[in-house]
């Protein structure tokens, strides 16, 4: 149990209660139990998922205490996890006819409201319950969550923070409230809200690392990294802080010590995909291939379905010039996520480095389809058509591109030099024009693409006027 929690049956007389009942089951041999002792013993089941033991308890206290209200709202929430919510529903109507004013029975009910994805009847049954709490942080928590399940972070925030006024050390609100923070955008307003927090609970780790997560959503890294620290120094345990301080530093290019701090991660809990993927992104970025690839495929190994890393792998093998290998991991990451469409790009560049230009077209098509949201697939797409020799369908998609992104002078110089290729001048010059008007410094894309234009007299012309 945490130590912000609040505080449930003594250890030592539960653990009595929980012997004495799992030795009732397997000998058969009768043993007394009251209701406080069962519903103890049910949620702690309940919380392991031990279904099949809880429903025991469940008929054990029904079989005792007929009446009980108590046992009856662990059997509608026993009901609940089972997808009986109908029948678990009706159940707490009976108990409300006789006992109205129940405080389990009002968040039993909201949170099979919420499990049912009915948020604004489990909202009312959580706000029916607040005048009968005992811990009101509890039930703020349970508003906060619903009201973030329902897309509405402003409403979140209010009950999250009245949560934490009412328990200061309520950890899960603390955590949620970092969500709400990042959903609303409000990254200075977090930042000034767990400062203060800190400075009244300056050894909550919670807090430190939640300081952290909002000035890396700031920007601030390097300030983020020195509240990871904190959060490490005061509970070095803490695996989440090592993972996101990495996280920062890889944003900062500091890859090689990123590295080292992903690995701190293990020594505290279990080697995961996501890691090792972020680990072999570090080693990518460092160009050290063969490294890269070994984490990636440890990454594959812990999570088959994860596409990322599949993809990964293929661009490494792009990047070793091992292009064959390099399409059967691409196809794999199509496999797993067939509509995400940078996996479509990747895998129409390798096609096109293979000399598959109809696949490869087939490919920026999809792209295409899949709107991806940056320019640059408009220009590899309309260098494959024209490499290929389909300059109708290459000015075509350059004026498509044009259409969509028509503040990028990387179309419009692209258009200018396909235009010259077909000794259509004038109309070149008139894109040429617009591209240099637009941004000058990057007519340079110009001779990296066609090195022959600085041969050029006329269009030699038109930049040094431009530069003048």
């Amino acid at each position: 149990m945490s130590e912000f929690e609040n505080d449930g049956p003594d250890n030592d007389e539960f653990e009595e209660s929980l012997k004495r009942f799992e030795e009732m089951v397997s000998t058969g041999n009768p043993a007394f139990f009251d209701v406080d002792e069962l519903c103890d013993i049910i949620d702690y089941f309940m919380q392991w998922a031990n279904y099949e033991m809880a429903k025991k308890a469940i008929d054990y206290g029904l079989e005792r205490f007929t009446y009980s209200s108590a046992i009856k709202i662990k059997q509608a929430q026993y009901l609940s996890t089972q997808h009986f919510t109908h029948e678990a529903l009706t159940l707490l109507n009976e108990v409300e006819q006789i006992e109205q004013n129940n405080f389990d029975l009002y968040m039993a009910r909201g949170y099979i409201y919420s499990q049912m994805g009915l948020g604004e009847q489990a909202i009312e049954n959580f706000k029916n319950a607040l005048p009968l709490a005992e811990y009101k942080d509890d039930v703020y928590l349970a508003l906060g969550i619903e009201f973030l399940n329902e897309d509405k972070p402003d409403d979140a925030l209010f009950y999250l923070k009245k949560a934490l006024k009412t328990n200061p050390k309520n950890e899960v609100a603390l955590n949620e409230l970092s969500l709400c923070y990042d959903l609303t955008g409000k990254s200075e307003e977090a930042i000034q809200f767990f400062e203060q927090y800190i400075d009244q609970f300056p050894y909550s780790y919670y807090a430190w690392f939640n300081l952290g997560l909002a000035y890396s959503r700031f920007q601030l890294f390097e300030k983020g990294i020195e509240a990871y620290d904190y959060a490490i120094a005061i509970n070095e345990q803490f695996s989440s802080a090592y993972f996101n301080k990495a996280n920062a530093l890889a944003q900062l290019d500091r890859y090689k010590e990123a590295i080292d701090v992903y690995k701190e991660t293990f020594k505290y809990e279990e080697h995961d995909a996501m890691t090792h993927y972020y680990i072999g992104e570090c080693y990518e970025n460092l160009q050290q291939w063969e490294e890269a690839l070994i984490h990636y495929n440890k990454s594959v190994k812990l999570d088959p379905a994860h596409g990322d890393s599949w993809l990964a792998i293929g661009v490494v093998l792009d990047a070793l010039n091992r292009l064959t290998e390099s399409v059967h991991y691409v196809k794999k990451a199509l496999e797993i996520n067939p509509n995400d469409p940078e996996y479509w790009y990747v895998f129409a560049e390798v096609q096109q480095k293979l000399g598959f230009l109809e696949e490869s077209a087939m490919a920026f098509q999809r792209v295409i389809e899949l709107e991806y949201t940056d320019y640059d697939v408009w220009l590899d797409y309309a260098s494959l058509l024209h490499e290929a020799g389909y300059i109708k369908d290459c000015l075509e998609a350059l004026a498509e591109g044009i259409k969509l992104f028509p503040d990028v002078p990387e179309l419009y110089y692209r258009m200018g030099i396909v235009l010259l290729h077909q000794a259509e001048r004038e109309e070149a010059f008139g894109f040429l024009h617009k591209a240099l008007q637009m941004d000058f410094s990057k007519h340079e894309a110009l001779f990296e693409y066609a090195p022959l234009v600085m041969h050029d007299q006329e269009v030699m012309q038109l930049i040094n006027h431009y530069k003048k």
